[in-house]
C-alpha cells in the first residue's frame, strides 16, 4: 500500500467535505404544517433559521395545537435538512464505509 499517496487522497476528501460543509451552512430547507399556518426554516447545519406564524394560528385556547404543528414543523424541516447534507455528502463518503456519513 502506498501510504503517502492514501493520505493525499484523505487530505483532498477533508478538505472537499469541508467545502461542502460550508456550503450547507448558507443552504436551507422550509417545511410548514398545519397548512401553512407555522413554517421553519432549517440550514444545512441542523439549525432552524426562522420560524412564522400565521396571526391565525395564535389563539388562547388552541396553545397545544400551536404547539403540535410548530413540532411537526420544526422536525420536517430537521429531516429535509439531514436529507440534504446526506445527499451532498454521500458521494464524497459513500464508497468508504465511515461511520455518521
Amino acid at each position: 500500500m502506498n501510504y503517502a499517496k492514501m493520505m493525499k487522497q484523505f487530505q483532498k476528501m477533508q478538505a472537499e467535505m469541508a467545502r461542502i460543509q460550508e456550503e450547507l451552512a448558507h443552504e436551507e430547507v422550509e417545511a410548514s404544517a398545519g397548512g401553512g399556518s407555522v413554517k421553519v426554516t432549517v440550514n444545512g447545519k441542523q439549525e432552524v433559521t426562522k420560524i412564522v406564524i400565521a396571526k391565525e394560528a395564535v389563539d388562547p385556547e388552541e396553545v397545544e395545537m400551536l404547539q403540535d404543528m410548530l413540532l411537526a414543523a420544526i422536525n420536517e424541516a430537521l429531516r429535509q435538512s439531514q436529507e440534504l447534507a446526506a445527499k451532498r455528502l454521500g458521494g464524497l463518503t459513500g464508497g468508504l464505509g465511515l461511520p455518521g456519513f
